[in-house]
């Protein structure tokens, strides 16, 4: 099991109060501040929603590990080419990386043992194929993330959530910026990352921020 001390979120975590005044900077159609953040947000992704999930400290290292993710429909064929063409703004064959629970990774993955920074590719079982579309590369491999609730429970929680509804314990996952960009880092960075892209939704601490007109509400 992964320790405490192979913790890869070492980046700066933002209080409420500073995301709220970020927020605050930029008009925006609604903003709603739920306690149930997490099972929302497994909601709108259900529903076909390309979320913005910005929480807790970033993530150091070259991959998105579910702290500053732009997270999607694993089940949705189109949404590789939606995301490479409304969101990231870049070549349409670019592969999109499966986040899974740990407990359900020998169910859809080839690897027995944890991979949580994203650093292997793997075979995926060929019968799942078809369930998780758009992060089956063209080989029938995925760049997995094994997602442990002891190393990031909130992410950890946001799948469950989405398994409860699809039964499929899988998103789909990538760094939460554009071509050319580093990902982002302040709530500024994942604000306006949200609204100069297709992000339908930005979930940052437990706002939800939507493009859809609506009162602005905390």
């Amino acid at each position: 099991m992964i320790g405490a001390e192979f913790n890869p979120y070492l980046g700066r975590e933002y209080s409420r109060e500073e995301v709220w005044e970020a927020i605050q900077k930029y008009e925006i159609a609604s903003c709603v501040e739920m306690e149930d953040y997490v099972a929302q947000a497994a909601k709108l992704i259900s529903e076909g929603k390309i979320i913005g999930w910005f929480q807790g400290g970033a993530e150091i290292g070259p991959r998105a590990l579910g702290h500053r993710s732009i997270l999607a429909d694993p089940r949705r064929k189109e949404m590789k080419d939606l995301i490479n063409s409304w969101v990231k703004f870049r070549e349409a064959f670019r592969p999109f990386a499966p986040s899974v629970l740990w407990e359900h990774q020998t169910e859809y993955f080839a690897l027995d043992v944890p991979n949580p920074y994203m650093l292997m590719a793997c075979d995926i079982h060929k019968d799942k194929w078809g369930v998780i579309p758009s992060v089956t590369h063209v080989d029938g491999t995925g760049r997995v993330q094994t997602v442990m609730k002891e190393l990031a429970p909130q992410f950890h929680s946001l799948i469950e959530e989405f398994y409860k509804i699809t039964n499929v314990p899988v998103v789909l996952n990538t760094s939460f910026n554009i071509k050319g960009e580093p990902i982002v880092e302040t709530p500024e960075d994942a604000v306006e990352c949200f609204l100069n892209t297709g992000i339908d939704c930005l979930v940052i601490s437990k706002f939800i921020l939507s493009k859809e007109q609506g009162e602005l509400d905390t």
